[in-house]
């Protein structure tokens, strides 16, 4: 059980080679505030004066001390190493210089503190790791964190508490690491900043462990019995009462074995009953079996996480490639991989599928079927045509000559406005087409090809190649569209079986129309005086050139006097205006309207299905048809192999801290390993 605390310190050792936390390791975090003796209480843990003192905030960074026990017998086995005596440091930031001078060791954590924190007092979260190797010490890692504090002093930062009360928290919120609770034994327990924060994290107590500092500076007559006991605030893990060296002490250089001996007294003399469960050697021992207990039952769920993030790493290190080698074959590798995902990406057959939109083919066919589909339903076959204008395009059609039928040549002409409607959202169907073409190159460079990434002038290439294709086959598939309608504009069939049975079922009701009302008329009217509207009109004339005439005027040269007189200009172009139309314009009207609705919704059928099949042709499948071989034709040249595979600036850095990341993490689930087939637990 006693080797675990070694393993967890070669576990943070193989992660401080890398530089990263991401593992979050089982340790003690001291908390306490200002002058609470938290610096005094880790002296004495290590035995020797090894902290910055001072007034204000001292401690600044946060300082991992890890406490190596070494036999006095492998100490001096070591000693060609440069060490002089049985005790020594060693920074991690100092690589492997060694210190034997704990003033020197002191004096380098000032340094490295205001090498990054400043000078002004200010903090930071970037921790100090030190490494204390020494016959006198048990296994112990501790986290010693700047004191709470509560009004900034001098220059520091306004928000000084708030940027403390943060590291504290963020170091406490490990559920790997047991809270050391420092309280001075002369203030109010019940006011205790440090075990405050720290049931804000540990509710329960479970990971809590209180000590009681300055026993031999209460008000006399007072002591701290009640509080050693639990009486006042109950600790799970109990609460250990602590006698610090004084100021004094330490400015007459009182060393830390004649104060535990001093301490020892004293709690014999004034707490006799409590001394074997108080002072600093059974706070070491207590802190030492606490954190043992605590890494076996931290192991199983440290060793999990830790097969989790190789797993991921070793994805990451795979997505980054290996240095090139064979340029040739890599470049190849790679255009064929982009092709090949671009054909699936269309196909549907892609390993990478998207769940927050539709993309790729899916997204083609609901454009075909739902926005292009949709759009030509929602044309009006009679859109933009009044009735005068139909009334207009079958005068026009007859010339001077009264007709006796509807002429065919107007409803041509206006059954062909109708059908030019649909070229725009045939057009628009194409470009919509496109648009997805060209998004799905950055769906494949995102999700499917993440080796591009490495290669970013490659990338640009690729793009360019695949972009430039598609510009290509744009005008050639918008001419073929444009061709689709230019055909059902050359030539109306008005033989063509749904509009023939149309017309039919039309005549038979016009047919139907005229019976009915011949059937209405009276008796002694005969059949060909019926008020039908023929080549003459109605009897009123309005049907013929006389309704031109002003009402009350008498047509050309019928009154006496003038010629002119009562006479209309005739150079003057009649303006339609709004009147009740006959029953024969009606009739016409209703005919070509008809008649345009059903020839429209055949060559709107017609549209509907040779649009997308003419875009499928054109555009998609000529684009993963030649999209390989073109890529291949403009990328694959031995002058641009140097070139298009230069790796981005940031790769080979990224890949190398990949590849350490995982190789700690590998050595990592060897060291616990190691400790399953020892039965450590």
């Amino acid at each position: 059980m006693e080797a675990l605390i070694p393993v967890i310190n070669k576990l943070q050792d193989v992660f401080n080679t890398v530089g990263a936390d991401i593992i979050q390791l089982p340790q003690i975090a001291v908390v306490g505030t200002q002058s609470s003796g938290k610096s005094s209480v880790l002296e004495s843990l290590v035995g020797r004066d090894l902290l910055p003192r001072g007034t204000g905030v001292v401690t600044r960074r946060p300082l991992i001390l890890q406490l190596v026990h070494v036999d006095p017998g492998d100490a001096r086995k070591n000693d060609d190493s440069g060490r002089d005596g049985e005790e020594w440091g060693k920074f991690l930031h100092t690589k492997n210089t060694i210190y034997t001078d704990f003033d020197e060791i002191r004096q380098e954590i000032e340094n490295e503190t205001e090498r990054v924190s400043g000078n002004n007092k200010g903090i930071s979260d970037e921790p100090i790791h030190l490494k204390i190797f020494s016959p006198h010490v048990v296994n112990l890692t501790l986290v010693d964190l700047p004191g709470i504090t509560k009004v900034p002093v001098g220059d520091q930062p306004k928000d000084i508490e708030v940027q403390i009360r943060d590291l504290i928290l963020k170091h406490i919120s490990n559920p790997n690491s047991i809270i050391l609770a420092v309280t001075a034994a002369n203030t109010d327990m019940a006011t205790s900043e440090a075990l405050k924060v720290a049931r804000e994290v540990d509710p329960d107590g479970r990971r809590t462990l209180a000590v009681v500092t300055k026993l031999d500076l209460m008000d006399a007559g007072t002591d701290a019995m009640d509080v050693l006991m639990g009486r006042v605030i109950p600790v799970k893990l109990g609460l250990i009462g602590v006698v610090n060296r004084s100021q004094l002490d330490i400015n007459n250089k009182k060393s830390v074995a004649d104060a535990i001996r001093d301490e020892y007294a004293f709690l014999q003399k004034k707490y006799p009953s409590l001394a074997n469960r108080n002072g600093t050697k059974y706070l070491a021992r207590t802190l030492n079996r606490l954190l043992m207990h605590h890494i076996r039952d931290c192991l199983p769920e440290l060793k999990a996480r830790i097969n989790v993030l190789a797993a991921q790493y070793q994805s990451l290190l795979s997505s980054y490639g290996e240095p090139v080698g064979d340029q040739s074959a890599t470049l190849l590798q790679l255009i064929t991989k982009f092709a090949t995902e671009y054909c699936n990406t269309i196909e549907g057959t892609a390993k990478y599928i998207e769940t927050a939109e539709l993309c790729g083919g899916a997204r083609i066919c609901y454009i075909f079927h739902e926005t292009f589909g949709r759009t030509l339903e929602s044309v009006d076959p009679l859109g933009g045509l009044s009735t005068i204008d139909i009334l207009t395009a079958i005068r026009n059609a007859t010339g001077p000559r009264p007709s006796l039928f509807v002429p065919e040549v107007s409803f041509e002409l206006l059954v062909k406005k109708q059908v030019k409607r649909l070229e725009e959202p045939s057009l628009r169907c194409v470009e919509l087409v496109h648009e997805e073409m060209q998004r799905i190159i950055q769906h494949c460079s995102n999700y499917s090809t993440q080796e591009l990434q490495r290669f970013p002038k490659l990338h640009e290439a690729i793009v360019e190649v695949v972009t430039s294709l598609l510009r290509k086959r744009l005008p050639i598939t918008n001419e073929m569209v444009h061709n689709l309608v230019a055909i059902e504009l050359a030539y109306i069939n008005t033989k063509h079986p749904d509009f023939a049975d149309a017309c039919g079922v039309m005549n038979n009701n016009i047919e139907e129309q005229r019976r009915n009302r011949m059937r209405e008329l009276p008796a002694g009217v005969p059949r060909d005086k019926a008020p039908a509207a023929g080549p003459q009109g109605e009897q009123d004339g309005t049907g013929s050139w006389r309704g031109m005439l002003k009402k009350g005027e008498d047509a050309p040269g019928s009154g006496p006097g003038s010629p002119l007189k009562g006479a209309v200009n005739l150079l003057d172009v009649p303006v339609p205006v709004a009147r009740k139309l006959s029953s024969r314009e009606q009739r016409d009207c209703e005919v070509i309207e008809r008649l345009i609705k059903s020839y429209f919704l055949i060559v709107r059928k017609n549209i509907q299905d040779s649009v997308p099949k003419a875009v499928m042709h054109f555009l998609v499948n000529h684009v993963k048809d030649s999209l390989q071989s073109e890529l291949v034709g403009q990328l694959y040249k031995s002058g641009l192999l140097n070139d298009l595979l230069t790796e981005s600036e940031d790769m080979a850095q990224r890949r190398k801290e990949a590849a350490d990341m995982l190789q700690a993490l590998q050595r990592a689930s060897q060291v616990i390993a190691e400790i399953r087939e020892t039965h450590l637990w």
